[in-house]
């Protein structure tokens, strides 16, 4: 499965997925892979992921969420959910309603996500 298959049938998946690419492609070695349930962005390790809730969820608020890895806590009001799962890893959730939600504030936070997750070897 390819990421746009992925979301072949959400016009906003399929935007966002398109965003978050070229907000990426400076950062450079970012590999893009699908499986069922995500598509997953790479460099060493991965460090975001985009996800269609309602593949878990009954009544999904949001058709997609772009799941960002930072080394650090990051408070912004934005995050539905922060999840700790490892101490060096935390795991920022932000349902995305609208292809605007993809702004400078998440490029930042992708950026430096990718730059952690360190170049592919």
């Amino acid at each position: 499965m390819t990421p746009e298959e992925f979301f072949a049938d959400s016009p906003l998946g399929s935007a966002v997925l398109a965003r978050v690419s070229d907000l990426l492609r400076d950062v450079g070695d970012v590999r893009v892979r699908a499986t069922t349930s995500q598509v997953a962005f790479r460099r060493h390790r991965s460090f975001a992921h985009l996800w269609r809730p309602g593949q878990y969820l009954h009544r999904p608020a949001a058709d997609v969420v772009l799941s960002i890895v930072l080394g650090r806590h990051d408070p912004s009001p934005r995050w539905k959910e922060v999840a700790h799962p490892t101490p060096a890893h935390w795991m920022h959730h932000l349902e995305v309603h609208d292809l605007r939600d993809i702004d400078d504030e998440v490029a930042g936070w992708l950026v430096e996500a990718a730059l952690r997750a360190g170049a592919a070897h």
